[in-house]
């Protein structure tokens, strides 16, 4: 039996969102500040939310990728990129879509695999503006790294 798949985009009811956000920035603060102004969508699978992802717009053509979260039980099964390719197809002024994330190998991997480019970084980030020491892959992550991708002419 195949899995029923959907992606929706959330207009009510964020907040009920936000044990799975937490999974993708754990600064409640932070989310609560992108929250409201951002898209926020759900991918559910059978019936449940296996992954979020919530987008800002930031300019004329210009989005960015604020939070992405999937269940620890479909990790590395492709439902972040297919999340973030959503994403693409889903504005169609989208020109360039930003985000920041921790200087961990596997996340920085991650978004590299998927066309992003590191274009710099916001040196202790993650001392200055979390509430409590944030680990990733088992080391604490300091600077966070912004990268951005173009959509292709």
């Amino acid at each position: 039996m195949k899995a029923e798949r959907q992606i929706r985009l959330v207009e009510s009811g964020k907040q009920k969102y936000l044990p799975l956000l937490l999974l993708g920035d754990e600064q409640e603060t932070l989310i609560a500040g992108y929250l409201d102004r951002g898209d926020l969508f759900a991918w559910e699978q059978d019936g449940r939310v296996i992954a979020v992802c919530v987008v800002t717009r930031e300019g004329v053509g210009r989005y960015e990728l604020q939070n992405i979260a999937v269940t620890p039980q479909y990790r590395r099964q492709g439902v972040g990129r297919a999340l973030t390719e959503f994403v693409w197809r889903y504005y169609p002024d989208l020109e360039t879509l930003y985000l920041g994330t921790g200087d961990s190998p596997s996340t920085i991997g991650f978004y590299q695999a998927l066309g992003f480019l590191e274009i710099g970084r916001e040196k202790e980030y993650f001392i200055c503006n979390y509430d409590h020491p944030i680990y990733e892959d088992g080391q604490r992550l300091r600077d966070r790294i912004l990268f951005q991708k173009t959509k292709a002419p």
